[in-house]
């Protein structure tokens, strides 16, 4: 097990330096990593390196490990293998937000426009639907009900978002098009400073909870029988995967399969369900391959960036296919 886990270590280093030196312009491994070790005095490559590819390098680790670990919170409070961080509708609010900030733009002052304001107007949309199934989850007892609201509140902002696009320019529909594509270069060291405390804080909170949710996955009668508030237990797994689920979604856009194929790709590996094991490897996994995902995402025919919304849904997809077959 401690093999397993230093060769994914081992491979999250390594697909963490292959993204720092792929991009519109392949660097010598030499001169990165002089940079990295503040060795360089190289202008243009400490420039290109430390402003602009580390920090995308380390928002591909935050948010696949954010979105992998939500997933595993999704999965186990479910029961099911197919549920992943956006099942709560979160995701939607957060699209839903900066759809009315893109798409109303020449109905709001000119100051509520500049800076980051697209990750406020996600955040605020994200928070407002957290708030709607905080409330549902507590009139609500029944897990599949809660889902279903889930689902039915995604389809709502879907809706819309929608009606918004209907009657938008094509310059601010672009725009928002741009972003649903989700990107991990927007980010800067400004945005990181709120990124990393915020999925470290979201990561820690879920892993407190292994236990308890251990005994979730045995039932919940089990559950109840240990003396676990099965009530508050759910509470608290919601709002843990709105932080982790709409924070990354705010700052890089939606990220889709990440949440969903990670867990299981973890159960795999280590063979058990076990949160102890499943959280850390989960972290590993969703890290590692969004860092692919993003190295593929530099090759393009067109001299541009792949949508990294497309390259993760080519590694998802597949794994969602044979997850259908399996448990069939």
């Amino acid at each position: 097990m401690k093999l397993k886990f230093f060769l994914l270590f081992i491979l999250l280093v390594v697909f963490f330096l292959c993204d720092i030196i792929l991009g519109s312009v392949s660097l010598p491994f030499g001169d990165v990593w002089t940079v990295l070790t503040g060795h360089s005095h190289d202008p243009i490559y400490r420039e290109i390196i430390l402003d602009h590819r580390l920090p995308k390098a380390i928002t591909a680790i935050l948010t696949g490990a954010a979105l992998s670990v939500a997933g595993v919170l999704m999965q186990t409070m479910f029961h099911n293998p197919l549920a992943g961080p956006d099942v709560l509708g979160v995701t939607s609010g957060a699209g839903l937000g900066v759809a009315l900030l893109t798409m109303g733009a020449t109905f709001l002052p000119t100051w509520m426009l500049g800076g980051s304001a697209h990750v406020v107007a996600a955040v605020i949309g994200a928070a407002m639907i957290l708030f709607l199934v905080i409330i549902a989850s507590i009139k609500v007892s029944n897990t599949v009900s809660l889902l279903i609201i889930g689902i039915m509140f995604g389809y709502f902002t879907g809706a819309i978002v929608s009606v918004l696009q209907s009657v938008s320019d094509p310059e601010t529909l672009k725009l928002f098009i741009n972003w649903t594509f989700g990107s991990l270069s927007e980010v800067g060291w400004t945005q990181l400073n709120i990124l990393v405390p915020v999925t470290v804080v979201g990561i820690v909170m879920a892993m407190l909870m292994q236990k308890q949710l251990n005994a979730l996955l045995l039932g919940k009668n089990y559950a109840v029988g240990l003396g676990i508030s099965v009530r508050r237990l759910r509470l608290l797994i919601i709002i843990v995967t709105a932080i982790l689920a709409g924070t990354s979604t705010a700052f890089t856009g939606p990220i889709s399969f990440i949440g969903i194929t990670m867990p299981h790709a973890a159960r795999g590996i280590f063979h058990t369900s076990n949160h102890r094991i499943v959280f850390p490897a989960s972290v590993l996994c969703g890290a590692s391959v969004l860092l692919i995902c993003d190295c593929l995402s530099q090759v393009s025919l067109t001299h541009g960036l792949l949508p990294i919304n497309a390259v993760t849904a080519l590694f998802g997809a597949p794994i969602i296919c044979w997850i259908i077959i399996k448990k069939q």
